[in-house]
């Protein structure tokens, strides 16, 4: 996580712009007050990813909802990962190496109690789904740390 904090974007693989242009576009569809799934199902579509959006949605709607805190994201067109994205795409990098223990201590200080299982069950689906459709998650690292995780 600490590797993404303050980083820029353009520095981020593919699959990790993917993701956080995913994350900020749900919440600034979710300020804007409009439908999340269809402003965001062209991007995953231009991936082949469709499959992926509704259990990204669930999982978006519960950190929002049921989160200890705001996670704040930064705008679209922020140049920066700000914290809450880094441990976001930590969180999605350890799924999709299968550090579930880890991915459920992260959320643990993430969600409430009963939101963890929910969470983690939707990001699982969408970290699978998103692997099927070609989304390399285990390397949202950036492009000079190649190798080095």
């Amino acid at each position: 996580m600490y590797d993404l904090i303050d980083r820029p974007v353009a520095a981020l693989r593919d699959d990790a712009r993917f993701l956080l242009w995913a994350m900020r576009g749900w919440a600034f569809t979710v300020e804007r007050g409009t439908c999340p799934p269809l402003a965001l199902c062209r991007g995953f579509a231009s991936i082949d990813a469709q499959a992926a959006l509704p259990d990204f949605h669930i999982a978006m709607v519960l950190l929002n909802r049921h989160g200890r805190d705001r996670i704040a994201l930064a705008p679209l067109r922020c140049r920066r990962i700000v914290d809450h994205e880094a441990v976001l795409l930590a969180l999605w990098r350890d799924l999709s190496l299968a550090r579930f223990d880890k991915a459920r201590a992260t959320l643990a200080l993430l969600v409430e109690d009963t939101a963890i299982t929910p969470v983690y069950r939707a990001l699982t689906a969408a970290s699978a789904k998103l692997a099927l459709a070609g989304c390399e998650l285990s390397q949202l690292d950036l492009h000079e740390n190649r190798g080095s995780m």
